[in-house]
């Protein structure tokens, strides 16, 4: 979720029942900025302690958990269970590299048609799904490259 502005920012704070503090958009920003990493709260705090050093790393924890609560963005499990937080809430799936501790985003319309199709024919009682996902965890063959999704021919 990017937005064009601060302006843009506070009124979909304001729209997600949020008051649009300080802390809160410079916390926001400071996701953004680290958009693509998934990043844990010390990150997050690292990146914007320098403009803001009266920001303490608790609020930073506190609005991170409060982003989560409503909506406003992800949290997404490492292996070891670490928190670290995604500002993509689109339903989207992870793959998580355990030997340089990245998560990736990745998105496959055909994938999820098929677990979609999948789940429609199984009956699963008292549950309703509301979203798919698929977390992936591996490891890269080659540390130093990054990681490829290429569609094989049939």
């Amino acid at each position: 979720m990017q937005f064009a502005d601060r302006q843009e920012l506070r009124k979909r704070l304001s729209e997600a029942g949020l008051k649009a503090t300080h802390q809160r958009i410079v916390v926001y920003e400071a996701l953004m900025a680290l958009h693509g990493q998934h990043p844990v709260a010390e990150e997050v705090y690292r990146h914007l302690q320098p403009a803001n050093p009266s920001i303490s790393l608790g609020t930073v924890y506190k609005t991170l958990d409060t982003f989560v609560e409503t909506g406003f963005i992800r949290r997404v499990l490492s292996e070891e269970g670490g928190k670290r937080y995604d500002v993509n809430t689109i339903a989207h799936n992870h793959i998580y590299c355990s030997n340089t501790k990245e998560i990736l985003d990745f998105e496959d319309d055909e994938l999820s048609q098929l677990l979609t199709d999948f789940f429609r024919r199984r009956h699963l009682e008292n549950f309703d799904i509301q979203t798919i996902t698929v977390h992936l965890t591996g490891k890269k063959k080659a540390p130093g490259q990054q990681i490829r999704i290429t569609q094989v021919s049939k």
